[in-house]
């Protein structure tokens, strides 16, 4: 990305694009950048975002319940589908090795 700064430094601008005013370039991961991104989104984007991993998080306890109840088998989901649901397992399990509190997940996957 190419940016556009003010004379405080402070990016006000993004292209995609060089041009006389966007002569600076930044990597995509760069933390300037990635703050301007995050400070321009409206509340209603931010509070979608915040939502997105309770929502994902509900979604593999609804996956779980059914396959539990037998109203799916947990193969009849995509392979990818499967595989995500399957990392996020191992990475809850690891994460719950080190915590003190349970979080409640005996989702049978």
């Amino acid at each position: 990305m190419f940016i556009k700064r003010d004379e405080q430094g402070v990016i006000i601008a993004l292209s995609k694009t060089a041009s006389a005013e966007f002569t600076e370039q930044l990597p995509d991961d760069d933390g300037q950048l990635l703050a301007f991104l995050h400070s321009s989104k409206s509340a209603e984007q931010l509070a979608l975002e915040q939502t997105d991993t309770a929502m994902a998080r509900v979604l593999e306890d609804v996956v779980g319940l059914l396959v539990e109840q037998g109203v799916i088998r947990f193969t009849d989901l995509p392979t990818a589908a499967q595989d995500k649901l399957l990392a996020r397992r191992e990475l809850r399990g690891k994460r719950q090795g080190i915590d003190l509190l349970d979080d409640g997940d005996h989702l049978p996957l």
